[in-house]
């Protein structure tokens, strides 16, 4: 449903609280149906996807259907497992607590807001509205003003293919998002950057609305020598130049052994020509900068260290080369805020542990990468660091994988989503303890004399 008016948000809420109380979203029929329906908006609108994202972001089909249209295989996941995930679950009961019975009722939070970003701006809506569907609740859409056409696209299908009282998109800029945060949710999701999401989460807290909060930051990727160079180089290169960078689980900059830093950097190069060619400008497999601020700001990281290769900008085209930096200092601009752009430094080290000291002197990132063939050095990262998640001998991969929780800790975010925990982040579990009649013990009513020694028993005290 399209709104112009601001003042109309409070409306729209109240409508969709009047659905939700009909009780109609708890029946598992009716959820299943709209799972259906939303992977219909999906497949039928491949086509339609696919245009608005080349417009946002001159991304490449192959990649609209590997990082975008891919979220239908999410809608599946949920279809499959919906079933197990809505039924209650028996809690165990102690002993002494007989003849009780337990069990944990997940029910829906009621009106939900989802929140998107720009940079992969069909999927991180969507993604998270599978599990909103899922857990039974109605959801608000404010999908990124800064990726206009895919907004648009995303206003339209969900107009025409759900009922505003259910689900609704709310389109609109900084204003917009203002209006409904002053709003009282029963949940808010929201995908971005750390700034905002202080202010998403200073405003909840004004209605004690809990919060989901995929941010990001500067996910570490260290090297070690015991490695697939080959290898290693074609999935750093993939996993930090899709979208031209704009990924919040990149690989934000390089943390190598000395001792290979040279042949990596001379396989990175290689990886760089074959993916994108001699001049990545006319590849059709490279995507573009989302706008002219982005652009300058990824631009003024280019001042820092020293290029290998790449380097080349085009303000007009909002297009910067896929470029490597040596020489980076950790106090330059590049090495203190997350570059989320086509800009990789690479740093070495010559011993692990100085890597592992960088890394936890600085945010924990939402990912953390790790090449190495070392069940040792392996072990060590998984234990010493601390992270959203940990992907070895890859990267972003992690983030296809459903059954995986998705989401950062400390600065990086908080919460997660993906399969069961999507389902999990829109449910409240409800714990629900039964007694029965026939038997009624009387230890635990007064008068106590005499009962206190059958206590200490039963505590264990």
């Amino acid at each position: 449903m399209i709104i112009n008016e601001l003042s109309k948000c409070a409306e729209i809420i109240a409508k969709q609280r009047q659905f939700f109380q009909t009780g109609k979203t708890k029946d598992i029929t009716f959820r299943i149906a709209q799972l259906k329906i939303l992977k219909q908006l999906v497949i039928e609108n491949k086509e339609v996807i696919i245009q608005a994202l080349k417009a946002d972001l001159h991304k490449p089909e192959f990649e609209t259907y590997a990082t975008e249209i891919g979220v239908s295989k999410e809608i599946d996941y949920a279809l499959k497992h919906i079933n197990n995930w809505t039924k209650p679950q028996k809690a165990a009961v102690p002993l002494d607590l007989f003849p009780y019975s337990a069990k944990i009722y997940p029910e829906p939070l009621g009106v939900v807001l989802i929140i998107g970003p720009w940079n992969y701006p069909f999927q991180l809506i969507i993604s998270p509205l599978v599990g909103a569907i899922a857990s039974g609740n109605c959801t608000i859409i404010k999908p990124s003003e800064l990726a206009p056409h895919t907004s648009d696209l995303i206003t339209e299908l969900i107009h025409k293919y759900f009922s505003p009282e259910y689900i609704t998109v709310v389109p609109g800029a900084v204003e917009t998002s203002q209006q409904l945060l002053a709003e009282k949710f029963d949940h808010i999701f929201f995908t971005g950057g750390t700034a905002i999401g202080k202010i998403v989460m200073e405003a909840a807290a004004k209605h004690l609305t809990p919060v989901t909060l995929e941010l990001g930051g500067k996910s570490p990727c260290i090297i070690d020598t015991d490695i697939n160079l080959e290898h290693t180089a074609k999935r750093i290169t993939w996993g930090k130049f899709i979208n031209a960078g704009q990924t919040c689980i990149a690989p934000d900059y390089l943390l190598v052994d000395q001792k290979i830093k040279p042949d990596l950097v001379n396989a990175l190069k290689k990886c760089l020509k074959e993916f994108y060619g001699e001049n990545p400008a006319i590849s059709p497999d490279y995507a573009r900068i989302i706008h002219q601020k982005h652009f300058d700001r990824l631009a003024n990281f280019l001042k820092c260290g020293e290029v290998i290769i790449g380097g080349e900008t085009n303000r007009e085209e909002l297009y910067i080369a896929p470029t490597l930096l040596e020489n980076v200092s950790l106090t330059d601009t590049v090495m203190q805020e997350e570059i989320f752009g086509p800009i990789l430094p690479i740093i070495e080290y010559t011993d692990i542990n100085e890597a592992i000291t960088l890394i936890n002197s600085r945010p924990k990132p939402l990912a953390l990468y790790l090449f190495s063939q070392s069940k040792n050095l392996q072990n060590r990262i998984l234990q010493e660091t601390s992270s959203g998640g940990i992907c070895i001998n890859d990267t972003v991969m992690q983030v296809a994988v459903s059954s995986l929780p998705f989401g950062g800790v400390g600065n990086s975010g908080m919460g997660s989503y993906h399969g069961k925990a999507s389902f999990d982040t829109f449910s409240h579990d409800k714990s629900v303890l039964q007694n029965s009649f026939p038997l009624d013990i009387n230890w635990r009513y007064a008068p106590y004399q005499g009962k206190l020694s059958l206590l200490k028993k039963i505590l264990g005290i």
